[in-house]
């Protein structure tokens, strides 16, 4: 594997879980083939599970680590091409990134959508110029429009506690006080429509999301509905996706916060989110603190994901 963005450089999930799997139960199998390797994580945005799991997948492989913030610990970075760079930001992405690629095997980036415009975002410009220019391989630690390392630990938690062969699986949007990206729910779709799960998503009409990640799925717009006979519910806000709205909060109706009362609604399901989460906004305490929560596990399982996209990548350098 020479990269990592979205659910088709992973390939067959079957055997991407199996390894998954295989990697939990013994994490350092493998902790020569990081050897004298470095990882280096850049980050444009904050990050509390993402910075730990996968410095911690890149330990159990025996890799060195270098952690960047970029917006406290370096030179504001200029991202675009033709701007005459007389303001605060004193390097070029251009120069950096090569200069970056130089100290390291291999380079994670995490940088969300700036909701300043559609069409940069959804180009993934940051990102797709780490693939082009560092030479070394890149992989995601959150984008603008995917959050695959999410979405594949996601899968791993699903698979090892689903009941059925072919499980209802719930993507539900919920309200928060601020305009959030459609990274995770983008790629959450992704990898439960590759998954060939029973898939629905549910949200009020305005947030629907672009077509190209949820075509497969089934769309509910009465969330009660949706939630009948679900084996999982996924809570996740999102802003806006369509037209002039793009970035903008339509709504904050809190009737769609998963409660009790909805959740009873379902097949016992397990309720699952990505976190950081906003308490009664998203989901009720007493919904996140119940037997059938899975947001630790799933947080767990993100230094799994981390290892095998690692692994991959490190086997990939041979």
């Amino acid at each position: 594997m020479k990269k990592f963005t979205c659910v088709a450089d992973i390939g067959d999930l079957s055997l991407a879980v199996k390894e998954a799997l295989e990697v939990k139960a013994d994490r350092f199998a493998y902790t020569e083939l990081g050897r004298n390797k470095t990882l280096l994580m850049i980050f444009f945005n904050s990050s509390l599970r993402t910075r730990l799991s996968t410095q911690k997948a890149a330990m159990n492989l025996g890799m060195n680590v270098m952690v960047l913030d970029v917006n406290q610990g370096a030179w504001k970075l200029e991202t675009e091409r033709g701007v005459v760079m007389d303001g605060d930001k004193a390097e070029h992405l251009l120069e950096a990134i090569p200069v970056m690629g130089s100290y390291c095997d291999i380079i994670g980036v995490r940088s969300f959508a700036r909701f300043e415009s559609k069409a940069e975002d959804y180009e993934e410009r940051i990102i797709e110029q780490f693939i082009r220019y560092s030479g070394r391989p890149v992989f995601s630690m959150e984008a603008a429009t995917r959050h695959p390392l999410q979405s594949f630990a996601d899968l791993i938690t699903i698979e090892e506690h689903k009941r059925v062969a072919r499980p209802k699986v719930v993507l539900t949007w919920a309200p928060h006080p601020k305009a959030l990206p459609q990274a995770v729910p983008n790629s959450f779709a992704e990898w439960m429509n590759a998954a060939d799960y029973d898939f629905v998503i549910t949200h009020p009409e305005g947030y629907e999301l672009d077509e190209k990640f949820v075509a497969g799925a089934t769309v509910e717009y009465d969330q009660r509905k949706a939630f009948e006979g679900a084996d999982f519910i996924y809570a996740k806000n999102w802003a806006a996706y369509q037209g002039d709205s793009y970035g903008k909060i339509l709504s904050t109706d809190r009737s769609w916060t998963v409660d009790a009362e909805k959740m009873a609604l379902t097949n016992n399901a397990y309720f699952m989110h990505c976190l950081p989460v906003r308490r009664n906004m998203i989901v009720t305490d007493e919904v996140i603190e119940s037997p059938q929560s899975l947001v630790i596990e799933e947080a767990a399982n993100r230094e799994i994901s981390a290892q095998v996209v690692l692994k991959r990548l490190l086997e990939g350098l041979k």
